[in-house]
C-alpha cells in the first residue's frame, strides 16, 4: 500500500483574519484569531482525509506548539517517524488573511527546522511510497543537505515530489540544481512557477519548466483550476465555482488530494480534477487545514 512521506516542516499557526493590512507602523484589530497547526500538516492532513497513509519524517518540538503538532498529527491518524526533540519547540507562523483572501506569513522556524542523515535512515521507503519535499527545506542549514543526499539515495522507482514554495525563485543555489534530476512530480501555484523560470506567463512558463525536470507539471490556476501533464502534453482542467473566503492551506489541499488520487490509480488529469475540487472547497473555509475528506470531493466532481 503507497504512503505519502512527508520531509517538510510541521508548524503551529497564528491565524488572524483582518479587513486588510496596516501601513508599516500601523495598528489595526483582527477580527478573528486562532492557532492552528499548518505548514506541513496541510498536505498531511489533505492527503490522509482521502484514504492516503502518511508518515511525517521531520522533527517537532516538545513544548507547547510541539504538542499543538502532535495532537492534531494523532486525530488525523499521521504517523510520526520521529520522538520529541529535546530542548525545543516547533516553530510558529504568524499568517495574516485579509478580507480579500490574500495572505501574508511570517514564520520562525524551530524543532521542525533540523533533520539528520540519522533521522531519516530511521524510515525505509517502499516503492511504492510518494516522498514529498518542500521548497523551504532547501534553505535550511540543518536540514537540506542530509535530506538532498537521502533523496539521491533512494530507489528510482520511489516518486519524490517537490513543491518550490514561495521562497525557492530560481535555478540559483547547488542545491536545487542538484535535485532537479530527481524530481518526479512538480507541484506550484502559477506565481511559484513564473518566479522559478523568470518567464512572463504561463505560456512561457510551462515549456520552460518542461526544460530543466524530467517530471509531470502540476501548475495550480486559482479559482481558473490547474496545468496538468508533461512535456507538450499539458492540458487545462477547469476549476470549480465558489466563494471563497481565505485561500490559506488551498494550495496545500490541491496537492495532497492530488497525490492521494494518483496513488489510488487515477491518471493524471482525473487526479487533478479531484485536486481542483478540493482546493475550491478549502477556500470556502477560515484556516490552514481546511481540505475536504474524499465524500465532500466525491459529491462536487459528481455535480
Amino acid at each position: 500500500m503507497s504512503r505519502l512521506l512527508h520531509t517538510g516542516q510541521v508548524i503551529v499557526d497564528l491565524v488572524m483574519g483582518l479587513d486588510t493590512l496596516p501601513a508599516s507602523g500601523g495598528d489595526v484589530l483582527a477580527n478573528s484569531a486562532s492557532f492552528q497547526v499548518g505548514g506541513g500538516f496541510n498536505v498531511m492532513a489533505a492527503a490522509r482525509r482521502n484514504g492516503l497513509s502518511v508518515v511525517y519524517l521531520g522533527r517537532h518540538g516538545e513544548g507547547r506548539f510541539g504538542e499543538l503538532a502532535r495532537a492534531a498529527m494523532q486525530a488525523e491518524g499521521i504517523e510520526m517517524a520521529l520522538a520529541a526533540s529535546a530542548g525545543k519547540d516547533t516553530g510558529l507562523c504568524v499568517s495574516l488573511t485579509e478580507a480579500s483572501t490574500e495572505r501574508t506569513f511570517i514564520s520562525h522556524l524551530g524543532a521542525e527546522g533540523e533533520l539528520s542523515a540519522d533521522d531519516l535512515a530511521r524510515i525505509v521507503p517502499r516503492v511504492d511510497d510518494y516522498v514529498y519535499v518542500s521548497g523551504y527545506s532547501l534553505l535550511l542549514e540543518g536540514k537540506a543537505q542530509p535530506l538532498l543526499d537521502w533523496l539521491q539515495a533512494l530507489p528510482r522507482e520511489i516518486v519524490v515530489v517537490f513543491d518550490p514554495g514561495p521562497m525557492v525563485k530560481a535555478l540559483d543555489s547547488a542545491l536545487m540544481r542538484a535535485l532537479l534530476p530527481r524530481i518526479d512530480i512538480w507541484t506550484s501555484n502559477g506565481p511559484e512557477a513564473l518566479a522559478f523560470t523568470g518567464a512572463a506567463d504561463m505560456s512561457q512558463a510551462l515549456p520552460m519548466l518542461n526544460q530543466h525536470l524530467q517530471a509531470l507539471l502540476v501548475v495550480r490556476d486559482g479559482p481558473n483550476g490547474c496545468w496538468v501533464g508533461r512535456g507538450a502534453q499539458i492540458e487545462h482542467v477547469p476549476g470549480f465555482k465558489v466563494q471563497a473566503v481565505d485561500s490559506n492551506g488551498a494550495g496545500d489541499a490541491h496537492a495532497g488530494v492530488f497525490i492521494a488520487g494518483l496513488a489510488n490509480g487515477l491518471k493524471p488529469v482525473e487526479a487533478a480534477r479531484r485536486a481542483n475540487a478540493a482546493a475550491a472547497l478549502a477556500v470556502t473555509r477560515w484556516g490552514p487545514a481546511t481540505s475536504p475528506g474524499t465524500a465532500e470531493v466525491d459529491a462536487l466532481v459528481t455535480e
